[in-house]
C-alpha cells in the first residue's frame, strides 16, 4: 500500500473507523477546542510577539529582553501576572468563530475531495484540505491578530496609547481607513495556508499510528489527542514562525513605516539579523504549541463526541 494513502478499515466491534464529515460539527467543535488554545497559550504568546518586536539595539546596548525568561521575569516584574494576557479579550472573543471557521474550512476541504461519504482521504487529500482551512480562517485572523498584537507590546506605559480591542479599532480606523485594520493580511494568508496543511495532516497521521491494531481513531483517547495534538501544533509553527515574523513586526510597525509591506520587513530582517531573525520568539512559541494544540484537538475531540451522541445524522 502506497504510504500516502490510508485504506477504509472498520474497527473490531463493527464501527466505522472513519468519521463522516460534518462540516456543521467541525464549525461547532472546533470553536470549543479554540477558546481552549487560547487560555492554555495566550502567556507565551505574549512572550513571543514581545520579543519579536522588542526594539533593534547597537553592538554595545543591552536588549530590552535577552531571552524567553528574562521576557517573562519582567513582565510579572512590572506587570504583573495578568501583563502575561494582555491582548487576549481580541483573540478569546474572536477566537471561537475563528477556530470554528479553520475547521468549518477543514472539513469542507474533505468533502469536496470525497467520492463517497465515508471514503477515508490519503495524507496529500487532508493536506490540501487543511490549506483550505488556513484561507477560511485569514479573514476574521488578520484583524484580530493585528489588534493582539499592538495591545501585547504595551508595556508597563503609565498612559498606554490603548486602552483595550475597541480603543484599537477605533484608533486604527481613524487612522486609515478598514485598510489599517486589515493591514497584514496577506502576511497572515502566507503563514495560515501552509501551516495549517501541515497541522491537520499531521493531526490525522500521527493519531492513526498512535492507535492500537484493531483500534478506531475516533474513539475519544485523551492521551492520543493531546499527543497527536501538541506534535502537530510544533509541527505548524516550525513552518509559520518566518512568515509570523513578517507579520507581527509589519502589523505593529508605524504607518508608512513599509511602503512595500512584507517586502520591505523580509528585506529589513536579512540586512540586520540574518535567517535567525526569522526565528526570534522561537522558544515561547514551541512551548506554547504543545499545550496549546493539545488542548485545542482535545477538546474538539470532546466536542465532536458530545455533538455524534447527541445528533449522529447530523
Amino acid at each position: 500500500m502506497d504510504s500516502a494513502d490510508v485504506s477504509v478499515g472498520v474497527a473490531k466491534d463493527n464501527r466505522p473507523a472513519v468519521r463522516r464529515v460534518s462540516p456543521i460539527k467541525d464549525f461547532l467543535a472546533g470553536g470549543f477546542g479554540g477558546t481552549w488554545l487560547v487560555i492554555v497559550g495566550h502567556p507565551l504568546d505574549t512572550i513571543k510577539v514581545r520579543l519579536q518586536t522588542q526594539p533593534k539595539v547597537g553592538l554595545a546596548q543591552v536588549p530590552l529582553y535577552r531571552g524567553t525568561w528574562d521576557c517573562f521575569q519582567k513582565t510579572i516584574k512590572t506587570e504583573g501576572v495578568l501583563g502575561l494576557y494582555k491582548g487576549m479579550a481580541a483573540p478569546l472573543t474572536g477566537i471561537a468563530p475563528i477556530f470554528a471557521v479553520c475547521f468549518l474550512g477543514y472539513g469542507i476541504g474533505k468533502k469536496l475531495q470525497q467520492k463517497t461519504p465515508d471514503e477515508e482521504l490519503s495524507y496529500l487529500q487532508l493536506f490540501q484540505a487543511g490549506l483550505l482551512a488556513g484561507v477560511f480562517t485569514t479573514a476574521i485572523m488578520a484583524p484580530g491578530e493585528r489588534i493582539k498584537c499592538l495591545l501585547q507590546i504595551q508595556q508597563g506605559a503609565a498612559k498606554p496609547k490603548y486602552s483595550g480591542p475597541v480603543d484599537v479599532v477605533r484608533q486604527l480606523y481613524r487612522e486609515g481607513g478598514i485598510r489599517s485594520v486589515f493591514r497584514g493580511t496577506g502576511a497572515t494568508l502566507l503563514r495560515d495556508v501552509p501551516a495549517s496543511g501541515v497541522y491537520f495532516m499531521t493531526y490525522e497521521w500521527l493519531k492513526k499510528k498512535v492507535t492500537p491494531p484493531g483500534g478506531n481513531s475516533t474513539d475519544v483517547n485523551p492521551l492520543r489527542a493531546i499527543f497527536a495534538g501538541g506534535t502537530a501544533g510544533i509541527f505548524n509553527w516550525l513552518v509559520a514562525l518566518p512568515p509570523d515574523v513578517l507579520k507581527s513586526r509589519f502589523q505593529t510597525a508605524p504607518e508608512g513605516a513599509y511602503p512595500n509591506g512584507i517586502r520591505d520587513v523580509f528585506r529589513e530582517v536579512m540586512r540586520e539579523e540574518g535567517i535567525a531573525g526569522f526565528y526570534k520568539g522561537a522558544t515561547p512559541v514551541l512551548l506554547r504549541a504543545f499545550p496549546a494544540n493539545a488542548a485545542c484537538f482535545l477538546g474538539y475531540e470532546v466536542g465532536m463526541k458530545i455533538l455524534d451522541n447527541i445528533a449522529p445524522n447530523l
